[in-house]
């Protein structure tokens, strides 16, 4: 793999006719999961709006050179596989594009652009999208750990192998624990990422990123013939009266005397994210250079110990750092997800990165962590952040359950 990476700032921020281009990267709104605007909707349904956007987007690309496409999808039945290849079709996508869904947990979403930007690296594909999505409304219970189980694996005498089902709010607390994360730094930083989103959504600076979907929205569950019809434009989970008084009054979610809230921990989402990727020959071949909006550089994913999955950013960056030859003051900002408060305060201060250029719209605890969709949203939120920053270099980073950490290189164009 490390062929086709160019190593070092300088030559990764070189132009070359075999980098792997981002023509769009879209999402639609992230919203609270049984309670917002898609409580009603499918998941397929998300990704049918942001893969039918996409080609509106690209109004000069023919969808017949669209390759393959990667969804990532962590809780849908069959993985979302069936469902998700008839929303391509059905939305205007020829039979000739492939399709195939991703679980990797929490950067399943990730996982399917780097599948597709592989494939372009290594000539299997020139045009191909990834992205991911999630019904947490529909699909989140019993799925998200085995019900049925093999007896010798959940008894077994390995620790890691049975706390790969280790609920991930106790995974939180052993973070905090262990290195020494406390309530009250919970609370300010998930206050800062609420009051951040809040600030970005008022400014419009995700209007770029965001597809409205229009969807069916029963207001009476007790009466499902009730239906009417909404358009969701924004995402519904940030709380722009958030603060750290206001979080510290909540209760410990996972442990009696724990210190992760519902406050301080991601929200419960439902959401879909698609990014157009491309060879860059073919990108001028085909006559869309300037439609060209960024690059993807490099992705590395490690383990760690599942009961600390937290801790999985903290791993992965510097094995991207080194493996793309840049350093931590190359990078202009970062997107790490905060699944808790506690492991994404742990990242960053064990990383030695300036906190103001992590997140700077907020992150999973105001927006929302649609399983599987998102590490499309975090790359839909980072580039146009980027552009108007003018940053060249960027991360997209997250934790993972069972214990690992992703993280990829993004190269504003």
């Amino acid at each position: 793999m490390a062929g086709f990476i160019q190593k070092g700032a300088k030559n990764i921020l070189s132009k070359q006719p075999q980098d792997i281009v981002i023509l769009s990267a879209l999402r639609t709104p992230v919203t609270r999961a049984k309670k917002g605007g898609f409580k009603d909707a499918y998941d397929h349904e998300l990704l049918a709006h942001v893969l039918k956007a996409t080609l509106a987007a690209n109004p000069k690309l023919d969808p017949s050179l669209i390759q393959d496409i990667h969804i990532g999808n962590v809780l849908s039945e069959l993985g979302g596989s069936k469902a998700g290849r008839m929303a391509a079709v059905h939305v205007g996508y020829p039979e000739t594009v492939a399709f195939q869904t991703v679980n990797r947990a929490c950067s399943s979403g990730l996982s399917a652009i780097t599948s597709i930007a592989h494939a372009i690296a290594v000539g299997q594909i020139d045009v191909g999208i990834g992205g991911g999505m999630e019904s947490m409304t529909r699909n989140y219970g019993s799925r998200a750990i085995p019900t049925q189980l093999w007896k010798e694996l959940k008894e077994s005498p390995v620790k890691d192998a049975r706390d790969c089902i280790m609920s991930m709010g106790l995974t939180a607390e052993n973070v905090a624990e262990r290195y020494g994360v406390r309530r009250q730094e919970q609370d300010e930083f998930a206050a800062r990422s609420h009051q951040k989103a809040a600030k970005a959504q008022k400014e419009g600076l995700f209007d770029k990123e965001i597809v409205p979907v229009t969807t069916r929205w029963h207001p009476n569950p007790e009466v499902p013939e009730t239906t009417e019809e909404i358009t969701v434009t924004k995402d519904d989970g940030i709380r722009p009266t958030s603060t750290p008084e206001s979080l510290a009054k909540m209760k410990p979610a996972f442990k009696e005397d724990g210190t992760a809230t519902a406050g301080n921990s991601s929200q419960v989402s439902d959401g879909a994210a698609a990014t157009l990727l491309m060879r860059r020959s073919t990108a001028n071949q085909l006559g869309l250079t300037d439609s060209i909006i960024g690059k993807w550089a490099g992705t590395s994913v490690i383990g760690c110990k599942p009961d600390e999955m937290g801790i999985g950013p903290a791993l992965a960056i510097p094995k991207l750092l080194d493996y793309t030859g840049v350093s931590t003051s190359d990078i202009g900002l970062w997107e790490i997800n905060e699944a808790f408060a506690s492991q994404a305060i742990y990242c960053v201060r064990k990383l030695g990165i300036d906190i103001e250029k992590v997140n700077p719209k907020g992150g999973a605890i105001a927006l929302g962590h649609p399983l599987g969709a998102t590490g499309g949203r975090q790359l839909a939120t980072l580039l146009p952040e980027m552009e108007r920053q003018g940053v060249e270099m960027g991360v997209v980073s997250m934790c993972i359950g069972t214990g690992m950490g992703m993280a990829s290189l993004i190269v504003r164009e």
